[in-house]
């Protein structure tokens, strides 16, 4: 059978899905400086796959645009065709960046960091998710028996990471049935949002191969264990030196550490709607599963919203140091869970906010609530535009009415579906 070698440029978009279009290799020169047609309500597709309502109607022009910096091409060895695809930004025809794009979003809110406080974000994505090609069988978490039993699963996966230039650390068997975790490098700035899309299409690339599905949805199962997301970050100043640490601080804290986290402890039940944005996400996040329930920060508990991580003796403390957001799951876009913390803690250093006090406030127990919450967050505006933020909150308000009815059971199902 002849083939022809083709190449998909994608984005991640409110959905948290991976969308775009593919073209000949041959006409990649091309392709990189005027990109590939797209179209405004495409932003509006839901996780679902049915447009509910769209701000754009049917008309308007873009293109998606491919940064080269991006390009993973992952030949499995197996025939198949190679995962060749590059991540983009979403341009108007003059080239600017379009008001939704989301890569866009989070280079603003890093930008925004650098003015503030003068440092890069150094950060990485930690996920969990459910690998279909094994029983769930008493006993196994954390074991070397549910190790074992994922067979090459886990060896092709991290070969195809690693190919793909994301960088891997870790790969085990997590508490939930037939549940894995995996971890990748930190990278500075976008990258690391890049890298956690390229984790997510190359899990599910390597499963696929092997005739079975990783499953990112929050929750699959109610009464279950739900899949996080962890997002772990630092900062370093224009020299490289990691500056998040201060033993004297607060937490061992620095005071430009300090002020970024109480922007986010501040913001959390806003944020929840943009890190944590689906139905089920709430039901992930209940007493008693290992997930946040309160705005809280504390040293070690991975209970806690917002965790201080520990720091290895014999190492380098203060590049060791990072302090991990526990309240996103992967229905979140990478680009905006990242940007939205950023954003969040770039007010904290503006208004020189401080920790608070105390117990923390419960954080919202519904997908509604929490859209209500950002809703009526003055600075959300500010952070993605007038446009955008309607655009989000009509996208996330339809994905929830669109579930009226329905179980807890038969969410969870339609969300295991497309996650």
């Amino acid at each position: 059978m002849h083939r022809e070698a083709l190449i998909m440029v994608c984005t991640c978009e409110i959905a948290g899905r991976v969308r775009g279009k593919g073209f000949p290799v041959s006409s990649l020169p091309s392709r990189l400086a005027k990109g590939v047609g797209w179209v405004p309500t495409n932003t509006m597709i839901s996780c679902f796959g049915p447009i509910f309502a769209t701000p754009f109607g049917t008309g308007g022009d873009l293109i998606l645009v491919p940064d080269p910096a991006t390009e993973v091409n992952v030949d499995f060895g197996d025939g198949s065709a190679a995962e060749h695809f590059f991540l983009g930004d979403i341009r108007r025809l003059d080239g600017t960046p379009w008001d939704c794009c989301p890569r866009d979003f989070l280079k603003r809110a890093l930008a925004a960091l650098k003015a503030e406080g003068g440092v890069d974000l150094v950060s990485a994505f930690e996920h969990e998710f459910v690998y279909t090609g094994v029983d769930d069988l008493p006993g196994a978490p954390y074991s070397l028996d549910a190790y074992r039993r994922q067979g090459v699963f886990g060896e092709a996966f991290i070969a195809a990471l690693r190919s793909a230039k994301a960088e891997p650390d870790s790969f085990l068997p997590e508490y939930g049935g037939r549940q894995y975790e995996v971890t990748v490098d930190p990278a500075t700035g976008v990258a690391s949002a890049d890298r956690a899309v390229v984790l997510r299409e190359m899990a599910r690339a390597t499963a696929q191969r092997l005739g079975h599905r990783a499953i990112f949805a929050p929750i699959l199962d109610p009464n279950g264990v739900g899949n996080g997301v962890h997002v772990h970050f630092s900062f370093r100043d224009g020299t490289g030196r990691a500056v998040t640490h201060d033993p004297g601080g607060a937490f061992g804290m620095s005071a430009l550490t300090e002020r970024f986290v109480a922007g986010v402890m501040h913001h959390l039940p806003a944020l929840c709607a943009i890190t944590a944005p689906s139905a089920v996400s709430y039901i992930r996040m209940r007493p008693n599963r290992w997930a946040p329930t309160h705005a809280t920060l504390a040293n070690q508990d991975r209970a806690a919203s917002l965790r201080v991580c520990p720091v290895i003796p014999g190492g380098d403390a203060a590049r060791q140091f990072n302090v991990e957001y526990r309240c996103a799951d992967a229905a979140a876009s990478p680009y905006l869970a990242l940007g939205a913390i950023v954003w969040a803690g770039v007010d904290g250093i503006r208004r020189g906010r401080a920790l608070p006090t105390g117990d923390g406030a419960p954080l919202p127990a519904t997908l509604g609530a929490a859209l209500d919450a950002l809703e009526a967050t003055p600075e959300a505006e500010a952070w993605f535009g007038r446009i955008f933020l309607e655009t989000y909150m009509m996208h996330k308000r339809s994905e929830f009415v669109s579930l009226a009815g329905l179980s807890e059971a038969e969410q969870c199902a339609r969300y295991a579906a497309t996650y």
